[in-house]
């Protein structure tokens, strides 16, 4: 007879970890082992974890262990917390076996456990490691124990014990004293520096196109919002895959926060510690509201918070659903993104640099300056009003992308690397980093009002020439803001204290979709 069907009934508390939004919570696994034949799983458990039974019970059988011929009653708490996925199997596992005397219990308390189960006993990967890690070090856990695939995120977190494994007899013969499990360890400052500058894409790369890199520089260096607008071929795409090689490098912190969120929705890498470079995310046309925004039944980050400290790129601006446009005007302002359900709602952060491309038309022609345009009366205007006007008064920065000519395309000279503008866009930031030291904001993009009346007060020259321009163009009071911002940034790259003429004038001609030229 095995031994556990000797023993007296007992209750053992494991622990694992369940995340919200892109925190974490604690989750306590009580078992509890009677007299009886059942199994019952309780606290909220989804489908997921509810067919955790099955994988257990192989996943123990093919190790050399058995699920309990009893009544086995499992609370997961707090049990008004919904506990969602497969990532419980190996705390349940754990769980059960110490309940039924199969291993020691001493220590199984000691440790954060999380892990799923394939039915040969394998740990695979779950996701938000790093948020668990952080909770379990708050809750002064001795240790954790996961798949060795996420050993290196959660390793990022100092001051606690990581121990990845790749099968679950490992954890039963850690717990039962007869080997010890390799601590993962990492260097997280170092780590973070040695890969810090590392970028894909080059400015250098891109011949002729200086007024659009120049308008990029500003938009980096601010983090304002930029459209492109040209026709097909110019170099839209190219140009905005390489503003993140110019943006200034992510701090400690910065990288730690895109990291949590990568995490919580199964981005990262399996040996990825950190993310080191700012996001680029470049979702396609057809991207539901759902799946930009975040949300869903189950609510999970979604593109806008994967860019969370980076850039969203939305090529071909106008083939995206309006619905999908409109629901990103709130994010745009707040900085953050709230999905509500009825019973709870997650907060996940969202500050994020939209850069935007669009054709000025169906054909791509209209304004070339050689090709003809083949759309009809009105075509131009229905096509650019697929793009509200409350959206385009969110885009700082308006620039025309032209087509290169030859000429340029041949020359053999080398252009400015995105090294030498990174260094002109990081003093710029210093400068907003000095005048925003003691308020929630690190980039001019970032004012409001009262900001703006602090830190941008025009002279008269640049009252009269802005007045002028807010009555040709139509612009809305929001349209005015954003050009004081950019004009904000344009004198902070200059090293100008006060904002004058020359810099609000580029400002101004920066607002290219506002120009009645574009009225098709």
């Amino acid at each position: 007879m095995p031994q556990w069907k000797k023993l007296k009934d007992m209750l053992v508390k494991t622990y694992g970890g369940a995340v919200n939004g892109i925190d974490a919570r604690i989750i306590t696994v009580e078992t509890d082992i009677v007299s009886g034949v059942n199994f019952y799983l309780v606290g909220l458990p989804d489908s997921a974890v509810k067919e955790s039974q099955q994988r257990i019970e192989s996943a123990l059988r093919s190790v050399g262990y058995q699920l309990p011929g009893r009544k086995i009653t499992i609370n997961m708490a707090p049990a008004d917390l919904r506990k969602e996925g497969t990532a419980y199997d190996l705390t349940l596992a754990i769980g059960i076996l110490a309940a039924s005397k199969q291993i020691t219990e001493e220590r199984v308390g000691e440790y954060l456990i999380m892990g799923e189960l394939s039915l040969d006993g394998g740990v695979h990967r779950i996701n938000g490691a790093l948020s668990m890690a952080i909770e379990a070090r708050k809750f002064g856990f001795k240790g954790f124990i996961l798949p060795k695939e996420n050993a290196y995120e959660a390793a990022v977190v100092n001051d606690l014990d990581v121990y990845g494994v790749e099968n679950i007899k490992e954890v039963i013969d850690f717990f039962e004293g007869k080997r010890e499990l390799e601590k993962t360890e990492i260097n997280t400052r170092e780590e973070f520096f040695k890969h810090i500058v590392n970028c894909t894409y080059d400015f250098s790369d891109v011949k002729g196109q200086e007024n659009v890199k120049r308008a990029l520089e500003i938009a980096a260096a601010g983090g304002h919002n930029l459209i492109m607008i040209g026709p097909p071929g110019a170099g839209k795409t190219m140009l905005a895959k390489r503003i993140v090689s110019i943006l200034p490098p992510l701090t400690l912190h910065e990288a730690l926060e895109t990291t949590k969120i990568h995490s919580v929705a199964g981005k990262l890498g399996g040996h990825v510690s950190l993310m080191t470079e700012r996001p680029f995310r470049s979702p396609h046309h057809t991207v539901s509201d759902v799946a930009l925004v975040g949300g869903g039944q189950y609510p999970q980050p979604g593109e806008i918070s994967l860019a969370h400290n980076g850039v969203l790129f939305l090529d071909e601006l106008p083939e995206f659903k309006r619905q999908v446009l409109e629901v990103m005007r709130q994010p745009l302002e707040d900085r953050r993104i709230n999905i509500s359900r009825a019973k709870f709602s997650v907060d996940y952060p969202a500050s994020f640099m939209l850069i935007a491309s669009m054709n000025p038309c169906p054909c791509g022609y209209y304004n070339h300056p050689e090709k003809q345009c083949v759309c009809g009366p009105g075509v131009v205007q229905k096509y650019l009003n697929r793009i509200s006007g409350p959206l385009l008064d969110r885009i700082d920065i308006h620039i025309e992308v032209v087509p290169v000519p030859f000429e340029e395309l041949s020359k053999k000279t080398q252009t400015e690397t995105s090294a030498e503008i990174r260094e002109r866009v990081v003093k710029c930031r210093e400068i907003q980093h000095r005048r925003f030291a003691e308020l929630p904001i690190f980039c001019n993009a970032q004012m409001d009002a009262k900001q703006l009346r602090q830190y941008c007060v025009l002279n008269d020259d640049c009252q009269a020439l802005l007045k002028t321009a807010m009555e040709k163009l139509g612009l809305s009071a929001r349209a005015y803001d954003r050009i004081i911002k950019v004009a904000r940034t344009i004198a902070d790259l200059a090293q100008s204290e006060n904002i004058e003429t020359e810099h609000l004038a580029e400002a101004i001609q920066y607002r290219s979709l506002d120009r009645e030229h574009w009225a098709g």
